[in-house]
């Protein structure tokens, strides 16, 4: 099988270094430095003002700046343009048109307006809607995102949008992440100004970590599963995984460098800010990063990226792996999202600073964090679920389902202090112990607070908070709306009792944001936790603190419509309950039909390879013993004792397997009897799922007894050595 694997590209073939990166970057976007050069003054000036404070573009200026974007792109070799949206299925999408019109007399010209810029109108029934759109009310629409930068992709100017539909609710990821980064802005703005009356907005930051896995294009099209699933639903492990630690931060294998360059080069381009990219713990795993975004930017970016990839894959004869768990018993990828607020002054509010009152805000954010965190962590727990991920979270080597919070020792100890804070007035003496020694020595205490919890889902880690839970090929909108909606329901409480404390208790401001955080310290404290994240001792310490273990996804996604989450968002705004409802009957429909198209897929693999290829070693052995008997005669059975263990070993795990799958089968047949998507989805996690690692274990114990010429899909040990 390893013959297939395609000869290595050359550097000659591959896109060269530039001799610096600042000298591409952002190249092929609309960004700033292009607005002065393309638009008039009034026209930058009113993108601006959308950009920063939400307001609308004149439909005179919409058509100035889409003159001048055209004017751009064609510059750039573009042809076409394109509403770029992510809808409900995960992953982006885009219908292009050309730069391109008739005149009354026949004559062509270049042509792109504003109302093209501004809006589109894609057909809205055939993506998922969880039934807001049905197959005869067809229309829907696309709407400008002037927060988010335009780009040139191949020859086509891609104009990020947000995706609703005819009736106005939002059919896509983007809509509802905008809401709450409004939300938390406002939030986290009033807040702010306790401690600078200069903030007036405050944004949310995001830089994420994509892991994935690289495997030979060629090898891995041998594998129906690989192509059609995303991840190997059979295979034995190879005899070398990842037990020696030798992949993790190694030398980049050369295939996988030349990939790097090549799209580190194309995101360059992009204005995608990757800075670090290295070898992950398992064979064939890597790792990149980028610097840190605001939110709604890096999200975009992100979904850009995985496009990229799997572009930049493809011509280096490579096959790019999202899939959270694509190999049995090595590690499973993330995307960890690390989030952080930062105002317009230039401070990061989850940053401790030199003074005690700049000390004071950071406990501010860092306790509200803590409060809305374990308020909300069903919740939180819900964002991140999916058919894939259920694989990889509480695996041992990503986080559990139960979301927990790792903030150190050091800072453990700082929270019990103020735990101890007097109610109501305090005295001087312990303003001055607050204030000094509590915290004040905050930054000494976080510079040598270096440790993690890798087994943490929601770990601080010094001037943010990682998210460590989100699947590599989730989009970031989905927990990041969740986050920060939370975020600004929570500051927004803490507000109003902090405002309460000053008018009705005639406290000093500083008084009561300490009384307030006293008690939330209290309130959250269930949600702490700095040890091991897969002990039993935790999953029963959990257990007694009432923290949700919603360990598959139709159970994590019965929280979407609980009253209190249909109250959260919308009194902030985010989301109204129709378009609440529709997502959580997406996501459940989603997540049968993974499950289905993998069992249809492992009946495949067995039926039209595996058995064939068992069947045809058996008559290998067969005719190996009746070849044994006519030289030995009745003595055969001794000279053939090891075939005929051999063929007794292949019947059984043969006869094994066929029942399994005839059973996966009618269980799958029942499931889809099945009309409330709810209890479709729990019957295929508790009926169907289980089957496939049953029909694993037997088919895995083929591979291992069969002859390697006999056996037709490419094996780990040729997967996971990539050269």
């Amino acid at each position: 099988m390893q013959a297939l694997a395609q000869k290595p590209t050359t550097a000659k073939e591959t896109t060269q270094d530039p001799a610096a990166r600042s000298e591409v970057f952002g190249k092929s976007v609309f960004n700033e430095d292009r607005m002065l050069r393309f638009l008039t003054e009034d026209a930058f000036k009113s993108v601006k003002a959308a950009i920063s404070a939400g307001t609308k573009i004149d439909r005179k200026i919409a058509d100035q700046v889409a003159e001048a974007m055209k004017a751009w792109a064609m510059t750039m070799g573009a042809t076409h343009y394109t509403h770029w949206f992510q809808p409900l299925t995960g992953s982006t999408a885009e219908k292009h048109d050309a730069f391109f019109d008739l005149l009354p007399d026949g004559r062509a010209i270049e042509k792109f307006g504003g109302s093209q810029l501004v809006q589109q109108e894609p057909d809205a029934s055939s993506f998922p809607s969880g039934g807001i759109r049905n197959t005869f009310e067809a229309r829907g629409y696309t709407a400008w995102d002037p927060t988010s930068p335009a780009f040139i992709y191949g020859k086509t100017l891609c104009i990020p949008t947000v995706f609703v539909s005819y009736t106005g609710e939002a059919l896509d990821n983007k809509a509802p992440l905008l809401r709450a980064l409004h939300a938390v802005d406002e939030a986290a703005t009033a807040v702010a100004r306790y401690f600078d009356k200069n903030v007036n907005k405050v944004i949310a930051t995001l830089g994420w970590e994509q892991e994935y896995f690289l495997v030979d294009k060629a090898l891995a099209r041998t594998r129906p599963d690989l192509v059609l699933a995303g991840r190997t639903l059979l295979g034995q492990a190879a005899a070398k995984g990842q037990q020696l630690d030798d992949h993790y931060f190694g030398v980049i294998p050369h295939r996988a460098f030349q990939f790097m360059k090549d799209l580190e080069h194309e995101c360059m381009l992009l204005g995608i800010p990757v800075k670090t990219r290295h070898n992950e713990v398992a064979p064939n795993q890597f790792e990149l990063a980028p610097v840190f975004e605001e939110a709604n930017l890096a999200v975009d970016h992100n979904q850009l990226l995985m496009d990229i990839m799997d572009k930049v894959g493809g011509r280096l004869g490579l096959m790019v792996l999202f899939h959270e768990k694509p190999f049995s018993g090595i590690n499973g990828s993330g995307k960890h999202n690390n989030w952080s607020l930062s105002t317009d002054t230039g401070t990061n509010l989850l940053s401790p600073g030199s003074t005690p009152m700049k000390n004071l805000q950071f406990l501010t954010f860092f306790i509200n964090t803590l409060k809305a965190v374990d308020t909300y962590e069903e919740l939180l727990r819900s964002s991140i679920a999916s058919a894939s991920n259920d694989h990889r979270l509480g695996a041992n080597e990503a986080p559990p389902a139960i979301i927990s919070i790792f903030v150190g020792k050091q800072l453990a100890g700082v929270l019990d202090e103020l735990e101890g804070v007097s109610k109501g007035k305090l005295s001087p003496e312990e303003k001055t112990e607050l204030k000094l020694n509590v915290v004040g020595k905050i930054p000494e205490i976080l510079m040598d607070n270096t440790d993690r919890n890798r087994t943490s889902p929601f770990a601080f880690t010094g001037n943010k908070f990682e998210m460590r839970g989100v699947g590599s090929k989730t989009n970031c909108a989905k927990p990041m709306t969740v986050l920060n909606t939370i975020m600004a329901r929570q500051l927004k409480e803490f507000k109003s009792e902090v405002d309460a404390l000053i008018e009705k208790k005639k406290l000093r401001k500083d008084e009561a944001i300490f009384n307030v955080l006293r008690e939330y310290i209290k309130a959250s404290k269930r949600i702490r936790f700095d040890g091991d994240g897969y002990s039993d001792a935790w999953q029963k310490e959990a257990a007694r603190r009432k923290l949700s273990n919603n360990t598959n996804t139709p159970a994590a996604l019965k929280v979407l419509t609980a009253p209190d989450t249909l109250e959260l968002f919308g009194s902030m705004g985010v989301m109204t309950e129709t378009e609440i409802r529709a997502r959580k009957e997406v996501e459940l429909e989603t997540y049968c039909l993974n499950v289905q198209i993998e069992g249809r897929v492992i009946g495949e693999l067995v039926y039209n390879y595996v058995i064939p290829a068992v069947v045809g070693y058996q008559n290998q052995l067969l005719q190996n013993l009746s070849g044994l008997k006519e030289v030995f005669g009745t003595g055969h059975k001794k000279m053939g004792a090891a075939q005929l263990s051999i063929l007794e070993n292949l019947s059984f795990h043969l006869q094994e397997l066929k029942v399994k799958i005839d059973a996966m089968t009618e269980a799958r047949k029942n499931a889809n009897a099945i009309g409330e998507v709810g209890e479709r989805a729990r019957t295929y996690c508790e009926s169907v799922l289980p089957f496939f690692e049953e029909i694993r274990y037997h088919s895995d114990r083929l591979e291992r007894l069969v002859g390697d010429d006999y056996w037709p899909l490419a094996k780990y040990r040729e997967l996971l050595n990539l050269k």
